[in-house]
């Protein structure tokens, strides 16, 4: 049997896989945006049955010998197609110690966990979920251990599945040259920085006129309607079954109109990453293997670095005026501008101003460190998230909801947050890369973003899934992630809005 043949036999099992893998994650969809809450437990218990069935799959003989086959000799494969070779036969080898019994047993505890934290947040109380969460832990643990490969710590395990090739000692490092040059610039923001009004920000805009400026940024963002579809969820996330069937959420607050923007912007710069992947990628089954942080970069460049900017924000407040019914009538464009960038030490992640952002995610990422190496307990983990946040933003927690509960990535993702910040970091290098070419920001300001989703398409979307995060952003710019561009940006910017030398 020749190569192209062994590859059209498991093309055709992995064409039988996605099918089980689409069909749970249409479940997982309506769990989280549709699903009464006294469904959800039936829900996960579906969602595992299939899992099971889909386990037996990815584990057949027949399968997994035609994987090791192609990767021993690959011998007239594409490029495409030894990638996803390389993508499965990396997958294979941290599972293929897991039994049937303990797959059924871990898609029962991740899957129930959702339902367990809604509740849980609900009623604002986190020890309602403090043994579901010690559960997760423990279950994350024994995969880990499962595996051949052995790892220092359970988080750098976590942090290789996540973002090949980092470690806890180069995330230290990173994070710590975030810290060196933001904390100073927000502390003097608050103290010397000018007053911006913001007065507006609470005035109430009906529901149903924010979902049509979602709408109407999501095609700006050069979205296709026909194989996309807005829904809303308690935590904002997107999905794809696949180019043509791309799921958006958002979460609407009717007196506070800002945050449904830059969700809508953020997810729908995950959409735009899953709509562009190259033919070839997705006919070859190598479609949405990049790591989170690639896929993080684009969801910032869209809300933060083309949403926030002043070229956007006054291209979409007369849009914002007309769909608000007059609301902000009154908003300068450039008082608006100011606003949606205020800088200050904030409780919610999701809220926070692209500043103190990556500080949100650094306490995150020291308490997951902890509770995944077994330094803290999942029952005291509130304690160390409110210690966490008046040591790096000077605030005090004062409930679990706003708390340890806001972030649904802990209903099972456990090393997923520090993808947001490199994301940032990757965004403002590519950013510097794509001025050297034209000038983005006349663009913006015009409310054409035409030319840059080409050029993310050519240079961006179109070897994600092929390359490892640095030889992705070295081909994107022509030299390994660099911190700056992303501190110079925050610098730059912040400055001027606040009028500090």
């Amino acid at each position: 049997m020749t190569n192209q043949q062994k590859l059209k036999k498991l093309f055709s099992l992995l064409d039988e896989i996605g099918v089980y893998r689409r069909t749970i994650g249409k479940l997982n969809f309506d769990q989280s945006c549709s699903c009464p809450e006294e469904g959800m437990a039936q829900a996960g218990a579906d969602m595992a049955a299939l899992s099971k069935t889909l386990f037996k799959l990815t584990h057949a003989k027949r399968f997994v010998k035609l994987i090791y086959e192609l990767h021993e000799d690959d011998e007239g494969l594409t490029e495409v197609q030894k990638k996803t070779v390389e993508h499965l036969y990396d997958n294979f080898e941290k599972s293929k110690n897991i039994t049937p019994d303990f797959a059924y047993e871990m898609n029962l505890v991740f899957n129930g966990a959702y339902g367990e934290w809604l509740t849980a947040k609900r009623q604002n109380d986190f020890s309602k979920y403090a043994p579901t969460f010690q559960r997760l832990i423990d279950i994350t643990r024994r995969e880990i251990d499962l595996r051949d490969r052995k790892y220092p710590t359970y988080y750098t395990a976590l942090l290789d599945d996540y973002e090949k090739g980092n470690t806890e000692e180069t995330l230290d490092a990173f994070f710590s040259s975030l810290k060196e040059r933001i904390v100073p610039l927000l502390d003097r923001i608050v103290r010397e920085g000018k007053p911006i009004r913001e007065d507006f920000l609470t005035r109430p805009v009906a529901i149903t006129r924010q979902e049509a400026f979602s709408r109407y940024l999501m095609t700006l963002e050069g979205l296709r309607e026909s194989a996309s579809v807005l829904a809303t969820s308690e935590h904002p996330f997107t999905t794809n079954f696949g180019p043509c069937d791309v799921r958006v959420t958002t979460h609407y607050y009717e007196e506070n109109f800002i945050s449904n923007i830059f969700s809508t912007l953020h997810e729908g710069g995950h959409a735009m990453f899953m709509q562009n992947e190259p033919d070839e990628v997705y006919e070859n089954h190598a479609s949405d293997s990049m790591s989170n942080a690639m896929h993080e970069t684009i969801s910032r460049f869209y809300e933060n670095i083309i949403g926030r900017s002043e070229a956007f924000v006054s291209f979409i407040a007369p849009k914002l005026r007309e769909l608000s019914g007059g609301v902000f009538d009154d908003i300068s464009d450039r008082e608006l501008y100011e606003a949606v960038n205020i800088a200050r030490p904030s409780l919610i992640r999701t809220e926070s101003d692209e500043l103190s952002y990556s500080l949100h995610i650094l306490i995150r990422y020291e308490i997951e460190k902890a509770f995944m190496n077994g330094t803290v307990t999942a029952r005291e983990i509130p304690a160390l998230w409110k210690a966490k946040y008046r040591e790096y933003l000077g605030i005090d927690v004062p409930d679990d909801a706003s708390g340890a509960l806001q972030d649904v990535h802990w209903t099972g993702m456990f090393g997923y947050f520090p993808s947001y910040a490199l994301g940032n970091a990757y965004g403002a290098q590519i950013l510097h890369t794509m001025e050297k070419e034209f000038d983005v920001f006349a663009d913006v300001r015009k409310g054409d973003l035409t030319r840059i989703a080409a050029w993310l398409k050519e240079r961006v979307f179109a070897t994600a899934s092929l390359m490892t995060p640095d030889e992705w952003i070295r081909h994107i710019t022509g030299e390994s992630l660099s911190v700056d561009y992303y501190l110079d940006y925050l610098e730059k910017k912040y400055k001027a809005i606040y009028g500090l030398n």
